[in-house]
């Protein structure tokens, strides 16, 4: 039954609603490095690394950061003022440590100019973006647009310092990522075309200031800690199956703009064999032992979680947690730190008790 009370609370959470709902939203015009959606970020957890490389290291300058993912890691190292050491096998996350931790020079009203001509524009003609993602990664527009977008920064190249058109494609990447029918990667898109928003390019918030001694790579991990060496290792391979360059094959294709073949349901692109990694496969533990027993460092910091077989299918590990403490032990002494951490799924699965682990070796010698 109904009282005067009742209609009276819900007339006024409606004038409620309808106050927040005429306040006019605020425009956002830059972005940030975490401003993405990323499997395995570390976004939430930069105090608990932080925290523990303070109070367990000493005369920590430089910081090699050579799983980087979308970079937050190595952006919170930066911004503790420590010299940076930045890789990833994705050229799409390569291009993006250019715009982050570069230190070349930009001419940043060039690029104002030219994203908000990018939004402005209106694009009716078919391209590769709509032809192959249309309709199912993305709206029809935004599809062509991403196309046409890509496309004139290929034009553009020759007036545009290789900075500069790292921002500019990184700022691509980002708004697709705003707009894009998915859970968050590329594996799949979403039955129902639900993501209707329009395509809108930002400018990064970029700060030069610290980038001086930083130093970017897009190279085989095991193959660069031969060439290398830095005080802090911090090390976040994945450790399940879910092959990266498969999760985001949508966001690579755009980076590298080869206009490949497509194939399957996810329409990924046929050449994708340069960014396959072991640490996916059961030759992870090996792959590990290899990586670590060629750091010249005086610190290891691994990321680990305990998913285990919480997980199902890709998401079990392909490395366990013992065999981890065993190799770092092989080169010094390790101890372990841990923090409650709400896990992220691609589904529905609700992971009880996850924690995120570090492993902090102290190499001898």
């Amino acid at each position: 039954m109904w009282t005067e009370e009742h209609v009276k609370e819900i007339s006024n959470i409606i004038k409620g609603k309808e106050v927040n709902l005429s306040i006019p939203a605020i425009k956002n015009t830059k972005f940030n490095i975490n401003n993405r959606r990323y499997l395995g970020s570390k976004y939430k957890l930069l105090n608990f690394i932080s925290k523990v490389v303070e109070e367990n290291c000493e005369n920590v300058h430089t910081v090699a950061d050579i799983f980087g993912g979308t970079g937050v890691v190595a952006d919170r190292f930066k911004a503790e003022g420590k010299k940076i050491i930045v890789n990833d096998i994705l050229y799409s996350n390569y291009l993006s440590y250019w715009t982050w931790f570069s230190s070349e020079e930009v001419d940043y009203k060039k690029l104002e100019n030219i994203i908000k001509d990018f939004n402005n524009v209106v694009v009716t003609k078919e391209n590769y973006v709509s032809k192959h993602f249309g309709g199912t990664y993305f709206t029809e527009d935004n599809a062509r647009k991403i196309g046409y977008i890509r496309e004139c920064i290929e034009q553009l190249s020759d007036s545009l310092t290789f900075r500069e058109k790292a921002i500019l494609i990184t700022s691509l990447l980002y708004a697709m990522d705003k707009v894009a029918n998915t859970v968050g990667h590329y594996d799949a898109y979403r039955r129902k075309l639900d993501s209707l928003g329009k395509l809108n390019l930002l400018v990064p918030e970029i700060d030069g200031i610290k980038n001086q001694e930083n130093k970017i790579y897009q190279k085989d991990a095991n193959i660069l800690v031969r060439e290398i060496s830095a005080d802090l290792f911090y090390i976040d391979t994945p450790y399940n199956s879910r092959q990266y360059g498969d999760a985001y094959h949508l966001l690579e294709n755009i980076a590298e703009w080869k206009e490949q073949e497509v194939v399957g349901v996810a329409k990924k692109m046929v050449d994708r064999a340069h960014i396959k990694s072991d640490y996916c496969t059961q030759k992870a533990p090996k792959a590990f032992e290899d990586l670590v027993s060629n750091i010249h460092g005086k610190y290891i910091l691994v990321s680990y979680n305990n998913m285990a077989e919480k997980g199902v299918g890709r998401s079990n590990a392909k490395i366990s947690s013992e065999e981890i403490v065993e190799i770092l032990q092989k080169r010094g002494e390790v101890q372990v730190f841990e923090t409650d951490f709400k896990v992220y799924t691609t589904g529905k699965t609700n992971i009880e008790g996850h924690k995120e682990l570090l492993y902090l070796c102290k190499i001898d010698g």
